[in-house]
């Protein structure tokens, strides 16, 4: 089964950059450009937190250790091998430039497309990022980010994201930016219902005007809202490890856990990594994890699959090919695998 979730394609549509940097990688970047991390951090108990604000702390401080462009070409890199390693065709991830606050937007933006451009030529895969706004600071802030980005726009930075912590920091105050952004042309989406309330979510419909829900899971405490978003083909980039660190939703094998739900509910819920190594986990993990635990039959594996390339950021006319081509080859693994299942 192992194999079978690392072999089937598959589209990476919730990634942090900066989330997804190898423990030992940031002590090595720390080490080289003098950034000192925790007291007494070694590479096996780098990345330990319990809960959202613990693990933004650690993602902040080893976010300061990565300062030149080649340290950006370098996690970028490395980010996208182990996507390709667990059968990621196509990776869609956000980053953070004022989480480097020293280094300028043209440094960390010339490395990242130097990293895609290497993990294209190795392993074939194609790669778009997202600016994420970081909602703590403010809308004034988010606008000024804006401009940064988008004075700096290249092929690859498809579009624009809102993470970070997210109570008390509602979606609606950031209205203007995203609609700033999308005149712009750019795609949009927002962490949405993880740390805050189904409000949330709603908020982030209706004021930012996204139809792609990072995270989302609070979304079953409003029975209308999933109504609502069923009917829309609202898509949500779950990522269920994520949940055990960040939610109040520890149990993977819980009957109520908000993805089995969204799931039941008819929801377009896609399985994503969010930040791999900080979790211990990889992309095939997470598919594996939604089968095991999670309650999705291989049929829904498919389906999660198909829908998260056909949510994708890909040019439609990619899409419809890409979706004929994996849907042979999902089915013919499927096949080749029906004896071990």
């Amino acid at each position: 089964m192992t194999d079978l979730f690392t072999l089937l394609p598959k589209a990476e549509l919730h990634l942090h950059l900066e989330g997804a940097i190898l423990p030992a990688t940031a002590m090595d970047l720390a080490a080289r450009n003098g950034v000192t991390l925790a007291a007494g951090a070694r590479v096996e108990t780098l990345y330990r937190y319990d809960d959202l604000a613990g693990f933004l702390a650690v993602y902040g401080a080893i976010a300061r250790a990565v300062v030149s462009q080649d340290d950006f070409r370098r996690i970028t890199f490395e980010m996208l091998a182990s996507c390709a390693a667990s059968g990621a065709r196509h990776v869609e991830f956000f980053i953070s430039p004022h989480a480097h606050p020293d280094v300028p937007f043209a440094t960390q933006f010339a490395g990242i497309r130097a990293g895609i451009a290497q993990a294209r030529a190795a392993y074939g895969l194609t790669a778009l990022f997202a600016p994420g706004i970081n909602r703590e600071q403010g809308p004034a802030a988010a606008e000024a980010y804006l401009d940064a980005c988008l004075a700096l726009r290249c092929p690859e930075m498809a579009g624009i994201g809102l993470d970070y912590n997210e109570a008390p920091y509602p979606p609606e105050p950031f209205a203007a930016v995203f609609a700033r952004a999308r005149a712009a042309g750019l795609q949009i989406t927002a962490h949405a219902g993880e740390g805050g309330p189904a409000a949330y979510v709603a908020g982030s419909l209706d004021a930012l005007g996204v139809m792609r829900i990072d995270h989302g899971y609070a979304v079953v405490n409003d029975p209308d809202l999933v109504a609502r978003c069923r009917a829309a083909g609202v898509l949500f980039t779950c990522c269920p490890s994520t949940t055990r660190f960040t939610t109040i939703w520890r149990d993977l094998t819980a009957p109520d856990h908000p993805i089995r739900r969204m799931k039941d509910a008819g929801l377009r819920v896609t399985i994503n990594s969010d930040d791999p190594p900080f979790f211990g986990t990889t992309l095939a993990e997470e598919y594996r994890i939604a089968h095991r635990d999670l309650g999705f039959s291989l049929a829904d594996i498919r389906a999660s699959i198909l829908t998260g390339l056909a949510g994708s950021w890909l040019p439609q006319a990619d899409k419809d090919r890409l979706a004929g081509e994996w849907a042979q080859e999902i089915d013919a693994l499927l096949q080749d695998h029906a004896d071990g299942l």
